[in-house]
């Protein structure tokens, strides 16, 4: 019988790399955002700056030309084609526009000659003195232009940000998953592992940061299995060392049964059968550690297998319809406790068939049980709580079934009264 733990398992992979990589997506987007905020605020500062350092550049060059040339203005001499993006105009010592752009103000951008930045209505204005008779450039460009070459740059940049985190992104999630996949081989073989089966080993892991994980796991099945050999010797030896004086009250009980007074019997009678019943839980016991993991599985006859059993006031019938295969011993073993079981809570009747493959069914007609009691079995049964709910005769008879690769299930009565489980026996492959 196998009576190792449940198989160690690891997480769900699939589960881990979706939380992962959706706690990748979140930080990507968590940087990307911050780093097209910090360009944001970058470039707008030097975006500003730039323009302003255009805005002088221009003003410096425009005032060459002017004074190289000698440029003789008058009030009202007419405007001049320039640049779509910046316009100028000069003042004289009089604050009147001697000349200007098309784009120009026709009113000076400062009310008082003023060299150097400053902020006109709507306008960004670098003012430079024009020689020595008063007059004053003004090269200026609207806010709006400024406004938008900013955004432009701006948004370009984040754009190129936020690119560029998608693809890391991308990169990160193609590095997460390789990463992880060591994890998740690691996880199939933990499903396949049997720690107590002999010299079971993981091997080498495939990283080193995993070997640790590995001999933490071979420790374990190690300390799992010396711990089980114990408490099979332990029971083994129990049951042996019961079953000798066991047999020899109930050679005793039937000697006094012969000889005692017509009144005694039935207290001797009553003895010899809870007697009985202790020699059958502890060759079930027996049986159960005994087979240590192979099963010897052969085409069981029902009929004859359930023969062995003394039942004085209950009734057999069997329809077994359908072959079944299992270990003789330990079916005997489960069967000996559920009919005893049957036998003890008032039933007359016990109707064992086989109605599906590898399932075998009693039925009895006996007081059965609420449908509270049976909820509470059954989910002690699902859980293998066996210290909950459940007595020893339901308890080895589940034991019994796991050993096959199947469990116990208690089920609706045929005739809606008394009794009824399942022993579902997965077939062997």
């Amino acid at each position: 019988m196998n009576l190792a733990p449940p198989h160690l398992n690891l997480p769900a992979p699939p589960s881990m790399r979706r939380r992962l990589a959706r706690a990748v997506w979140i930080g990507s987007l968590a940087c990307a955002l911050a780093v097209s905020v910090g360009v944001w605020l970058a470039i707008e500062e030097e975006v500003d700056e730039l323009l302003d350092d255009t805005l002088q550049t221009s003003a410096e060059v425009l005032g060459g030309l002017l004074r190289d040339h000698h440029a003789q203005t008058t009030p009202g001499s007419g405007q001049t084609q320039t640049s779509s993006r910046f316009a100028w105009q000069v003042v004289d010592a009089s604050q009147h526009v001697v000349a200007r752009s098309s784009r120009a103000p026709e009113a000076p951008l400062s009310p008082t000659p003023v060299a150097g930045f400053f902020d006109a209505a709507g306008w960004r204005v670098f003012g430079s003195a024009l020689g020595a008779d008063g007059r004053t450039l003004y090269v200026a460009q609207t806010r709006a232009e400024r406004a938008e070459a900013q955004t432009e740059v701006a948004t370009n940049s984040v754009l190129a940000a936020l690119a560029v985190s998608l693809l890391g992104y991308f990169w990160l999630r193609a590095r997460l998953r390789h990463e992880l996949a060591p994890l998740q081989r690691l996880s199939q073989r933990l499903l396949e592992h049997e720690p107590l089966a002999p010299d079971a080993s993981l091997g080498p892991a495939e990283r080193s940061e995993l070997q640790p994980v590995h001999l933490a796991i071979d420790q374990l099945g190690q300390r799992l299995s010396k711990r089980l050999a114990q408490e099979r010797a332990f029971t083994a030896h129990a049951a042996h060392a019961l079953r000798t004086p066991l047999a020899g009250i109930d050679a005793q009980l039937a000697v006094s049964l012969r000889e005692c007074p017509e009144a005694l019997r039935p207290r001797l009678q009553r003895a010899r059968e809870a007697a009985g019943r202790l020699q059958r839980v502890v060759a079930a016991l027996l049986t159960l550690f005994r087979s240590d993991g192979e099963l010897e599985y052969e085409t069981v006859d029902l009929d004859r297998l359930l023969r062995q059993f003394p039942l004085e006031r209950v009734q057999v019938a069997v329809n077994a319809g359908l072959p079944l295969r299992a270990d003789a011993d330990l079916l005997a073993a489960a069967l000996a406790n559920l009919l005893d079981n049957a036998q003890r809570h008032g039933a007359s009747r016990i109707d064992v068939s086989t109605p599906a493959p590898h399932t075998l069914r009693l039925d009895d007609d006996g007081p059965g049980i609420p449908a509270e009691r049976r909820q509470a079995l059954t989910t002690a049964l699902d859980e293998q709580a066996y210290d909950a709910a459940p007595g020893l005769g339901l308890t080895l008879a589940d034991l019994v079934a796991r050993a096959h690769g199947g469990r116990l299930k208690l089920v609706e009565p045929r005739s809606g009264r008394g009794f009824a489980v399942e022993l579902s026996l997965a077939p062997r492959h």
